[in-house]
């Protein structure tokens, strides 16, 4: 028997402990927003400080402004071992409304469904038991072979539900502590409940106000229309100038670092592109808007976009008035893929911006963030182990998904530390995170912490 069918049988013996040692974190009303509940992030912390020990883990806790930071270590003791940090949170969300829970929150059950069964109770899915299913794979690991097959260091966060506001600092003061080769992430979705999935791919984020002003004040549009500039009328012919008829981005050198997927990439979101026909139509839509010849993932997924949020100008309040106003604004966000410049395309914006202006208009700029995309090389040599581990555990291939939005500790360790990230979670799309009644399928944490054992053997080589 291998090292790795070992450590796989000990983790289906030692599923019902495994079980109950998730009930007890779970128990622990750890809601980093409130700070009503600082203590219970506390205990929380201190818990699995205990667990990561026992498991045999050199774990130390470290206080911050907020709520405390978990680093253990653990070495294998085999040269040129992968070196691997493991990152998830230990905060979850406020339970309310509490009238809508079927059962208290904070008292975890075993639920039995017609598709199985279910754990359910507040931060079972997002994160506590995904995190737990690293543990979990750590734990059996050292309990049959006596140590890990890589070098691991876990970092565990008490703010992500809160904006994970004293990570930055502490990756800072930290940076050697937690100089890896690479990060795994245990905060994302499966395809379907027989699917694993790797996320591959996030995009990144420019935010910008734009406030267009004319006039010094408001003007009657009986006296003034026709013959003064209103900018309303500058800020949409802007907001129409910004796509083309194919519905792509006008703005110059806006799809430098933008790159086609590769064609088995392409070929896999096709086909699942083909089953997500009711993607709109759940929403009360019907025709994909975005650029032409693209399919619906592939737009969301792996696309650039130029998005207007919000428009004000003028007299918005009940009934009319006639003025031109002085002024106008609208909200910009850019999502970004690739190797797209976050700097750039805001400057590009500007300048597209001010060469639209006519005479008597000045343009006033108000940025609200940005930060890069996120892509994992389609050649790493860490996603090709993990695909063929996660495809042994599940009996089908990884989906290698994409992320339309952003995970803003992804991008922190590719910044401030220089590491590519494995993002692979075991949660589903209805297990109700962030809601009541939230519940983690009991094979996602079962498989789950079977999954990762195979990752570690697999990237262990």
């Amino acid at each position: 028997m291998t090292a790795l069918d070992a450590t796989l049988a000990r983790i289906d013996s030692n599923l019902d402990q495994a079980l109950n040692r998730l009930f007890a974190l779970v128990a622990i009303p750890s809601v980093s927003t409130d700070p009503a509940f600082a203590a219970e992030c506390r205990r929380a912390a201190e818990w699995l400080v205990g667990e990561l020990r026992g498991v045999g883990f050199e774990t130390s806790l470290y206080p911050t402004e907020g709520h405390p930071m978990v680093v253990a270590k653990a070495r294998s003791g085999k040269p040129g071992a992968p070196h691997l940090l493991f990152y998830g949170h230990y905060d979850v969300q406020p339970p309310d409304p509490l009238e809508l829970w079927e059962t208290p929150p904070f008292e975890p059950r075993l639920s039995e469904t017609p598709g199985g069964k279910q754990i359910v109770g507040r931060g079972v899915a997002d994160d506590k038991g995904q995190l737990m299913t690293f543990v979990e794979a750590c734990r059996a690991y050292k309990e049959t072979a006596g140590s890990l097959p890589c070098d691991v260091t876990i970092l565990l966060e008490g703010e992500e539900e809160s904006g994970s506001k004293s990570l930055p600092a502490f990756l800072s003061a930290h940076r050697e502590e937690l100089a890896a080769d690479l990060v795994l992430v245990c905060d994302t979705s499966m395809w379907d409940r027989k699917t694993p999935a790797i996320t591959t791919m996030l995009r990144g984020l420019v935010l910008e106000e734009v406030v267009i002003h004319a006039a010094d004040r408001d003007l009657h549009s009986g006296m003034f229309g026709g013959a003064a500039v209103n900018p309303i009328h500058v800020l949409a012919k802007i907001i129409t100038d910004l796509h083309d008829e194919r519905h792509r981005i006008t703005l110059p050198g806006f799809y430098d670092g933008v790159t086609e997927l590769p064609e088995d990439v392409a070929a896999q979101w096709r086909r699942l592109s083909q089953g997500r026909q009711d993607f709109l139509s759940e929403v009360g839509l019907s025709q994909p808007a975005g650029e032409t010849g693209r399919d619906i993932l592939e737009m969301i997924w792996a696309r650039p976009t130029c998005d207007v949020n919000g428009i004000i100008g003028g007299y918005t309040g009940k009934g009319s008035k006639t003025v031109l106003p002085a002024s106008a604004s609208a909200k910009f966000s850019f999502r970004l893929v690739g190797q797209q410049d976050p700097e750039k395309i805001a400057a590009s914006f500007r300048s597209f911006v001010e060469a639209r202006l006519p005479a008597d208009c000045h343009a006033e700029f108000i940025p609200h963030g940005a930060s890069p995309a996120h892509q994992l090389p389609f050649s790493s040599d860490a996603l090709t182990r993990a695909r063929a581990a996660l495809k042994q555990e599940w009996g089908a291939e990884p989906v290698l998904a994409g992320c339309g939005g952003s995970i803003p500790i992804v991008g922190a360790f590719k910044q401030d530390l220089g590491m590519d990230a494995l993002m692979i979670g075991f949660g589903l799309d209805d297990d109700r995170i962030h809601s009541p009644n939230e519940k983690y399928e009991l094979s996602s944490f079962h498989k789950g912490a079977r999954s990762w054992a195979r990752v570690l053997d697999a990237l262990a080589g």
